[in-house]
C-alpha cells in the first residue's frame, strides 16, 4: 500500500545505489521524450525491496527537482520554498528528500488536495469575490521540511541523470 512504501523506504539509509527511473508514459519536462520508458538500474543481490522503495521515491523526487530547476532557470530567480499538494505529500520521507535536493523548505498546506479549491479560488478572485491577501490570510501550513542536504546530495544528482539518458529513446523504432 502507499503508507507502507514510506515505512519501507526509510527501514534502509539510501537506496544503495539503486535508481528508479518512473517514465512509465515517457519523460514530460524539462525531458520531452515520449519513448523514454521506465527503469530500475544498479540491482545487486544485496538489493531489497526496501531499496527498490527508497530509489522509487528518490525518483519521483528528481524528477520534480529536474522540473523545478527548469523553471527557476527559465525565470531567472531562486526559489524559496516549495509549497506542495496532493496525496504523495503525506509521505514525509518523499517530501524530506525534496527538500534536500532542492535545498528549500517544503510546505504542505492544512488542505493537501488542493486542486479544485485552487480552479475555485482562482474564479473567486477573477469574480472580484476576494483579493489576493484575503487568499493569503486563508492559506496555512500543515507541515514544513527543511533541507538537510549531505555530500552524497550531488552524486546522486549525477547518478539520477545518468539513468535518466539510459531511459531516453528505449521505445524508438531501431
Amino acid at each position: 500500500t502507499a503508507p507502507g512504501v514510506e515505512a519501507r523506504a526509510a527501514s534502509v539509509p539510501d537506496s544503495d545505489g539503486v535508481v528508479v527511473v518512473p517514465a512509465f508514459v515517457g519523460l514530460g519536462a524539462p525531458y520531452w521524450d515520449p519513448h523514454a520508458r521506465g527503469t530500475v538500474l544498479g540491482i545487486t543481490r544485496g538489493t531489497s525491496r526496501a531499496h527498490i522503495a527508497r530509489a522509487t521515491l528518490d525518483g519521483v523526487a528528481h524528477q520534480s527537482a529536474d522540473l523545478l530547476e527548469a523553471m527557476t532557470a527559465d525565470a531567472g530567480a531562486a526559489l524559496a520554498e516549495l509549497r506542495v499538494d496532493g496525496g504523495m505529500t503525506q509521505n514525509g520521507l518523499l517530501m524530506q528528500t525534496q527538500a534536500d535536493l532542492l535545498g528549500v523548505p517544503v510546505v504542505r498546506p492544512e488542505i493537501s488536495e488542493t486542486t479544485a479549491l485552487g480552479a475555485a479560488t482562482l474564479a473567486g478572485l477573477g469574480a472580484g469575490v476576494w483579493t489576493s491577501a484575503d487568499l493569503d490570510r486563508q492559506w496555512a501550513a500543515s507541515a514544513r521540511w527543511s533541507p538537510t542536504p549531505d555530500a552524497d546530495t550531488e552524486a546522486g544528482r549525477a547518478r539520477w541523470r545518468r539513468a535518466v539518458e539510459r531511459t531516453r529513446g528505449w521505445a524508438e523504432e531501431p
